[in-house]
């Protein structure tokens, strides 16, 4: 029987680093991604076209671009927050560019420091200002399953805005749980909903661990038709904006439980544990991932001297 097929997001190097105190040097950021090309994921999110003031952690974006290899099958996709980052992009021959506003009045006015309709505004100028090129759009609509200020979100809120990007011809939307508020039955009901009604977008689900329900929510999202996931290698990043969310899903133990399942990711577990180990090193700190720290449900150590002890005749 055929595996069910599907695809992986790696975001570590730009929304797990974006969120670290330390600048990485540019060499590791690219040996890194490098190495990330070879684990066989669909896309790797390679870095942010942000103001370097405002992300000084990725100030190195266009060196990072040109100086990766890229591997056929891959695409390498960028954030970009308005038509000069968009321009950038575009100087570095970039696959993607990944427009982001909240669904949260409240979380846009804290994150993007501006409202909904002036972010759509904004973002819809960045989608203009690409057409005619072979660039591909991919919109992050954050806070979908529920704000740290305001609470649940409206299902009939998402779609709506779901609609007003649809509308521009974008490829995709990744529907993310921001915050890490989001539950299975809520993620399946959804993301059917989505699904249904916009059968021609290509779909991400973007999850948080932040309650400890981020590959229950993948499972569910999975139920609701769902074949695209972004996750974090180590488990890095997390929201500023929401006190205690920690960060994305983790990539090894997301690849680990699906390879369990049956499922066929195309992600090679070995090459993302390799991948991992590298992290507190670059980072500076301990990172949360605990496939790296237990190993594979099968990495299986010997018995203890006693036990082979036992083994042995008794002597009377």
């Amino acid at each position: 029987m055929q595996k069910t097929r599907l695809y992986l997001h790696e975001v570590a190097t730009r929304d797990g680093f974006q969120n670290e105190g330390v600048f990485i040097p540019t060499d590791e950021k690219v040996a890194l991604i490098d190495a990330l090309s070879d684990c066989g994921y669909a896309k790797i999110e390679a870095t942010s076209f942000t103001s370097p003031r405002a992300i000084p952690a990725l100030r190195d974006a266009e060196e990072v671009m040109h100086r990766i290899v890229r591997k056929p099958g891959v695409e390498y996709t960028v954030l970009v927050p308005n038509v000069r980052g968009a321009e950038r992009a575009l100087s570095c021959g970039v696959d993607e560019i990944n427009l982001v506003m909240s669904v949260s009045e409240t979380h846009n006015r804290a994150n993007l420091r501006m409202t909904r309709d002036a972010s759509f505004e904004q973002l819809k100028a960045v989608a203009d200002s690409v057409k005619g090129s072979e660039l591909a759009i991919n919109v992050s609509l954050s806070t979908v399953f529920g704000c740290p200020m305001e609470g649940d979100i409206e299902a009939d809120d998402v779609l709506s805005w779901v609609d007003r990007y649809a509308r521009l011809d974008v490829r995709g939307i990744t529907l993310c749980d921001t915050t890490g508020m989001a539950y299975p039955s809520q993620v399946e009901a959804l993301l059917k909903d989505v699904k249904t009604r916009f059968p021609s977008l290509m779909l991400t689900a973007h999850f948080h661990n932040t309650r400890g329900l981020g590959l229950a929510n993948v499972l569910a999202a999975i139920n609701a038709g769902i074949d695209r996931f972004d996750a974090s290698l180590g488990g890095l990043g997390g929201c500023p904006y929401a006190p205690g969310a920690s960060g994305n899903i983790c990539t090894e133990e997301l690849v680990h439980m699906l390879e369990l399942m049956g499922y066929d990711t195309g992600v090679s577990l070995q090459h993302c544990l390799a991948c991992s180990a590298e992290l507190p090193r670059l980072v500076g700190h301990d990172i949360p991932s605990q496939i790296l720290k237990a190993g594979p449900r099968l990495a299986l150590h010997p018995a203890p001297d006693y036990v082979r002890d036992l083994e042995k005749p008794q002597v009377r």
